[in-house]
């Protein structure tokens, strides 16, 4: 497999209510960074992004978790299309240290694009994967 470049990156700024008992930030407040790493990907990489009508939502979520993310690290996430189908796409992010670039967590997700007027799946429109392949860099289409 292709290691995945990634051209996204978000600066995160931990918050007190981020970091639990332990020390360290919780596992389940990494999904909250990914949801603004994906939201801000789309924002900037896709045109004419009309999210009352546009939805994009997770089908399939699992995350690695590697390093612990202390109160005091800085970190970013980072985010990358992988592969692209008809009305599905491969999205994979990663936590990392700002300061020493370790990956603290990796999350790999499948993502549908959804109609929120009719609350059905839609097809990715050609300008989306077309706006996705050249930021991306390369044709992400599934082949076959």
């Amino acid at each position: 497999m292709e290691e995945i470049q990634f051209n996204h990156t978000l600066p995160i700024q931990l918050r007190f209510n981020d970091v639990d008992k332990f020390g360290h930030v919780n596992n389940t407040v990494y999904f909250s960074f990914y949801d603004l790493g994906k939201t801000e990907y789309f924002a900037s990489v896709c045109p004419h992004v009309d999210w009352e009508k546009d939805g994009i939502v997770v089908v399939h979520i699992e995350a690695d978790f590697l390093a612990q993310i202390f109160a005091t690290d800085h970190i970013a996430v980072q985010t990358a299309v992988s592969e692209i189908g008809t009305k599905s796409f491969h999205l994979t992010q990663r936590v990392i240290d700002l300061e020493t670039n370790e990956v603290k967590c990796i999350c790999n997700s499948v993502m549908v694009t959804f109609d929120l007027e009719n609350h059905v799946s839609k097809p990715l429109t050609e300008e989306w994967i077309n706006a996705i392949c050249k930021y991306e860099g390369r044709d992400l289409r599934r082949k076959g």
